[in-house]
């Protein structure tokens, strides 16, 4: 689109400067003086995040970093004429007898090396120019604040010049135009060029694959933090806080950014603030507790799925399911009698360890009772009297009928609001088992996070936490990672299990906590002065992030785009307004 001269300078005067004088060495623009350096000499080694001083420079100063990617043909040519003349010189010394040049040999085994690289399509070459704009409001300032940014340059081993007589390019070059007319370029490969990423935090110095997930904003510094779960010895994570302090809000964050990665998410969600992302993002939605919604435990899995012994597993299940919800483990006694009850209940459906019988219609909780009724043991008496609430009592909803729908989605939800506080642990404990037969699934292995809010409902049974940490243990062996949330630390701190499900997490999440747990905390995490004041005084959404064992850790703000905030938000004055936006 073509502008006219007046139009040309109506925009000019909006968002240009009133006036630039250029002078020699700087340039005086709007009431004040700045000045460009551009790098012309680079360390021959960089680690990630190693601009990371220059843009924590406590004064104003822009630091621009201009990328032109190299053709891999030209990269290739360029490479051989530049070994060539390295090698001649070599030769050329050696036949004359002069001492070697280390620089010139350092240099040649750069080149070759880089050229094998290039040549089998693991790197390539970019140009790369990064200059520096220091702004200042009188003369002495700006020569002062070059001094020290020159300085600090050099610290990193940078050799910052400023340029003469092209002050006016240097800062157009500066400016977010994606303009280089200066044009003091150096080449970077590959590694090189993902190390100087300005937005890189030095705190966190793993690996991002293609499932790294932007956790938020670095609270001591302007990097971002973004870390990779399935690139850590295992996949697990656990988020404690105390309630209001954001931990909710986080989940529902990183499930909509695995999302965007390709990760299959399926969420047990205790108080159903899952419901409107699962329905922006077309997932699917099972509302635990609604009539006509059940879960039969007894289901095998469906053929092509299956792998071992699946009638083994479903009866080691039972007994978990069972100690659940009777409120305590059975003894051997007890044990014994519902294992035999158990296995006459599927008999009776005519399913046997015959894989034959495998297809044939899996029995119901009130076949289990009646098997526990007709044995003679007194101890199966007491089992089936104490299951009798969930069979023909008040609890019968969940268990009375067959399972009523397989969900099947990119993100399934599992909602256990409108079930009782009595059952709670028992949903949880059926959804669990519902997830861990699609993670586990051999023909369909995907990357998988499995989030569980509130879960804290689990780990005050013992057998429930038994159940969570021997999810939390097999879950990397099928690329799926374990996300546990919870806003009572004690439950978690406070049992060898809830330790050990901690231990099993690569990725430790700690926001605002209480004042009365932030003692078991500290001595759970090893949490110095400085962290135990930022966790106890924590606004909203700060935490802080402890990966592999505790080494690497980095404070951090939740970031959220405004439409992200919509749909992960739990605040109830901020629901009101969007529904009344809606309507």
């Amino acid at each position: 689109m073509k502008l006219f001269p007046h139009r040309r300078t109506a925009l000019a005067t909006r968002f240009g400067p009133d006036a630039i004088q250029v002078r020699p060495r700087d340039l005086r623009v709007s009431g004040g003086l700045c000045a460009t350096l551009a790098i012309s000499g680079y360390p021959r080694e960089v680690t990630p995040g190693w601009l990371e001083p220059l843009l924590t420079y406590p004064g104003r100063l822009d630091v621009s970093l201009h990328v032109d990617p190299v053709p891999s043909q030209v990269a290739a040519d360029r490479l051989r004429k530049q070994l060539a003349r390295l090698e001649s010189g070599l030769r050329s010394d050696q036949q004359h007898g002069r001492l070697l040049d280390p620089g010139a040999e350092v240099a040649a085994e750069d080149a070759q090396d880089l050229a094998s690289r290039i040549a089998r399509g693991q790197a390539k070459l970019f140009r790369v120019s990064i200059y520096l704009t220091v702004h200042a409001a009188t003369q002495d300032e700006l020569d002062e604040a070059c001094a020290q940014v020159r300085a600090l340059a050099a610290s990193l081993l940078l050799d910052a010049r400023q340029v003469a007589f092209r002050q006016l390019q240097g800062w157009v070059s500066s400016l977010p135009l994606a303009f280089d007319n200066l044009t003091v370029n150096r080449t970077f490969d590959t590694p090189a060029l993902a190390a100087a990423f300005p937005f890189t935090s030095p705190d966190l110095t793993t690996e991002l694959g293609p499932t790294a997930v932007l956790y938020g904003a670095n609270a001591a510094s302007p990097s971002l933090v973004a870390w990779d779960r399935f690139a850590q010895p295992n996949h697990n994570s656990a988020i404690i806080a105390s309630s209001g302090a954001g931990k909710s809000y986080l989940a529902k964050l990183e499930a909509l950014r695995s999302l965007y990665a390709g990760v299959e998410v399926a969420v047990i969600d205790p108080e159903d603030e899952y419901a409107r992302l699962c329905t922006a993002l077309g997932g699917a939605y099972l509302h635990l507790g609604a009539p006509n919604v059940r879960l039969n435990p007894f289901d095998l899995p469906l053929e092509g799925r299956r792998d071992g012994d699946p009638l083994t597993r479903r009866s080691l299940f039972l007994h978990t399911l069972v100690a659940v919800m009777l409120g305590g483990p059975l003894d051997h006694a007890g044990k014994a009698a519902l294992d035999r009850a158990i296995l006459a209940t599927y008999k009776q459906a005519g399913i046997t360890f015959d894989q034959r019988t495998w297809k044939k219609r899996p029995p119901l909780m009130s076949d289990l009772a009646n098997a526990l009724t007709r044995d003679d043991d007194p101890k199966a008496a007491g089992i089936a009297a104490g299951l009798a609430p969930y069979v023909t009592g008040s609890h019968r909803q969940l268990f009375d009928g067959r399972t009523t729908t397989q969900p099947d989605s990119h993100l399934v939800v599992f909602s256990l609001r409108d079930l009782p506080e009595e059952l709670k642990a028992v949903g949880t404990l059926l959804t669990l088992d519902a997830v861990w037969r699609r993670v586990s699934d051999p023909r369909n292995r995907r990357p998988r996070l499995v989030v569980v809010d509130e879960a804290w409902l689990l780990l005050k049974d013992p057998e429930g936490a038994k159940f969570l940490l021997r999810m939390a243990k097999a879950a990397r062996k099928h690329w799926a990672g374990l996300s546990v949330v919870t806003q009572d630390a004690a439950d978690l701190l406070g049992s060898d299990i809830g330790q050990a499900i901690i231990a099993n997490s690569a990725t430790q999440i700690l926001l605002r906590q209480a004042p009365q747990a932030i003692d078991a905390v500290s001595d759970a995490f090893g949490l110095s002065d400085g962290e135990r004041h930022l966790l106890l005084s924590a606004e909203r959404g700060f935490g802080l992030l402890a990966a592999n064992s505790g080494a690497s850790r980095v404070a951090f703000q939740v970031l959220a785009s405004e439409q992200e905030h919509r749909l992960v938000t739990s605040s109830p004055r901020e629901l009101a307004e969007y529904a009344e936006d809606d309507l």
